[in-house]
């Protein structure tokens, strides 16, 4: 087997289990060194227990592969430095930052706390952008001093983020919002030789298992496994990929897919009296696309019936 990561060096935050831990699995075998960044938190984001994430350094260590443990915290600004320098200072050098750790506090509008909010967007958004920004400053000096950069970062969004889903308006916007984030990172690190795009998941993991229906045949738990997601982030990880850049692919047992972003639909000239807009706006709905269900498909989202 060909080895698409030889000798690149990456951090996959959230990486104990799940599907970061076959991130990490994935970029091993493919000859990457790992840093494999777990809180070891549950699903809430309570708690704390590294011993996940040493679980894996001894998986890849044992199929003969580098890699070392880490227990930042990729949400707090310190605890991201350190993790970058972590990767940096063990192994010499950093091409690929996978940003993957997340938690779940679902809870219809009318009833979420504002802790709730607040624990799901620090750990999604912040968690991604406070390791980006640390390596982003990483490789822009690199190449201001003449070297070159072919570096990745890899984050990840949701179907619920960027289709939407009842009960996770806090962990909907985190998604949303990183996958913004990924385009506009694209455009100001391109310069520097770094490519940033993300992976919208859908696999049964800790984080999903009370999600919906469990699925009923050894079948559709198969289709559903983690592992569907990590042949793609494993590509994007390696040079092969320099080319793709600004992207978000949906992944998953079933589907791979490249998600297409906002796009400006039907126009009308601009309009000053609002007394008018009634049949202007009924006539662009009519001609515009209908937005997309979790299933990613024109026209599924549930629209309320009369």
């Amino acid at each position: 087997m060909a080895r698409l990561c030889e000798g690149r060096v990456a951090v996959v935050t959230g990486s104990g289990r799940g599907i970061g831990r076959e991130h990490a699995l994935s970029l091993a075998r493919h000859g990457a060194h790992v840093v494999v960044n777990d809180v070891g938190a549950a699903v809430d984001g309570k708690g704390g227990d590294t011993s996940p994430a040493q679980q894996v350094v001894d998986e890849i260590e044992a199929m003969g592969g580098k890699a070392i443990a880490n227990g930042d915290d990729i949400s707090s600004w310190e605890g991201a430095e350190r993790l970058i320098n972590t990767a940096i200072e063990t192994f010499g050098d950093l091409h690929v930052v996978v940003n993957n750790a997340g938690i779940l506090r679902d809870r219809m509008l009318v009833n979420m706390s504002e802790e709730e909010w607040d624990a799901v967007i620090r750990v999604h958004l912040k968690g991604t952008f406070a390791p980006s920004r640390f390596a982003a400053a990483y490789w822009k000096e690199r190449s201001k001093a003449g070297h070159e950069v072919d570096a990745r970062i890899i984050n990840t969004s949701s179907v619920s983020g960027i289709y939407g889903n009842v009960g996770q308006t806090n962990y909907g916007a985190a998604k949303a919002g990183i996958a913004a984030f990924t385009t506009i990172a694209a455009l100001e690190l391109g310069r520097y030789g770094v490519t940033v795009n993300a992976v919208a998941p859908v696999a049964l993991t800790r984080m999903t298992e009370g999600l919906g229906p469990a699925p009923e045949t050894e079948e559709e738990r198969e289709s559903r496994s983690p592992k569907w997601i990590a042949p793609i982030v494993t590509w994007l990880a390696s040079t092969e990929s320099k080319g793709v850049t600004a992207r978000v692919f949906e992944a998953s047992g079933q589907v791979l897919a490249v998600a297409e972003g906002w796009h400006r639909g039907p126009m009308h000239d601009p309009v000053e009296d609002p007394t008018r807009l009634g049949p202007i706006v009924e006539e662009m709905l009519g001609k515009a696309r209908k937005n997309a269900g979790m299933d990613g498909r024109d026209g599924s989202w549930p629209w309320p019936k009369d």
